[in-house]
Parts: C-alpha cells; sequence; structure tokens
C-alpha cells in the first residue's frame, strides 16, 4: 500500500491523520518540521505528502515550492493540510506547487479519496 509523510508540528494532529489513514490501508511516516518533511522527502521517498503551513522555521508553503522545484521529489504530490482556510491560502499553496488544499480538520472519506486520486494520476 501507498505510504504517506506527514508533515506537522503538532503531536495531535499527526496521531489523528496517521490513525485516519492507517484504517484505509495507508503506511504512514512523519516528520515534526518542514526541515525535517523535505530530508524524509528525499530519503523515503513516500507516495505522497500531506503538508501543514504553519510550523516554526520554514513554513509548510516554503517547504512545498521546494519539493515540487526539486528534480528528486517533484513527482511526490503534495495536499497541503492546514488551519488556514481562505482562499488566497489555498491560491498561494497551489502555486507552490501543492496539488491539493484540505482545511484541518479533514473529513475522513474525503481526504482519503482525495489521497487515492492523486496517487492513481501520479
Amino acid at each position: 500500500m501507498a505510504r504517506i509523510l506527514i508533515v506537522d508540528d503538532s503531536p495531535t494532529d499527526v496521531r489523528v491523520l496517521s490513525a485516519m489513514l492507517e484504517r484505509a490501508g495507508f503506511n504512514t511516516i512523519s516528520a515534526a518540521n518542514a526541515e525535517e518533511g523535505i530530508a524524509k522527502a528525499r530519503s523515503e521517498r513516500p507516495d505522497l505528502i500531506l503538508m501543514d503551513v504553519i510550523m516554526p522555521g520554514t513554513n509548510g508553503f516554503q517547504a512545498t515550492r521546494t519539493l515540487s522545484r526539486d528534480p528528486e521529489t517533484s513527482m511526490i504530490p503534495v495536499i497541503i493540510v492546514t488551519t488556514k482556510n481562505m482562499e488566497t491560502d489555498r491560491i498561494w499553496g497551489m502555486r507552490q506547487g501543492a496539488k491539493d488544499f484540505i482545511s484541518k480538520p479533514p473529513v475522513e472519506r474525503d481526504l482519503v479519496q482525495r489521497i487515492q486520486n492523486l496517487i492513481a494520476a501520479a
């Protein structure tokens, strides 16, 4: 089954997202900040990345831009999952290279469906 990298500084959010994904049959790995997420994306080559935006240091928009411009990771789809739910945030996230944008807390069925669609299209 597909491996999903969850990049989020909230241990609670990581646990919730991991539980949702594991119930759907996905394997999960996590990173507690954007820098660690970029490194794990390069070393682990996940099938998809769930990226928080608001994190200390490098934010999720910056990390998404880095990953989408790096030939080693540009083929890995990124879904931004964040509490930032303004339309301008969604547009900015997509401009940074995200393939989708979901507001927290995500609806499990919707999240799983979007992940499956992106993995199938990759």
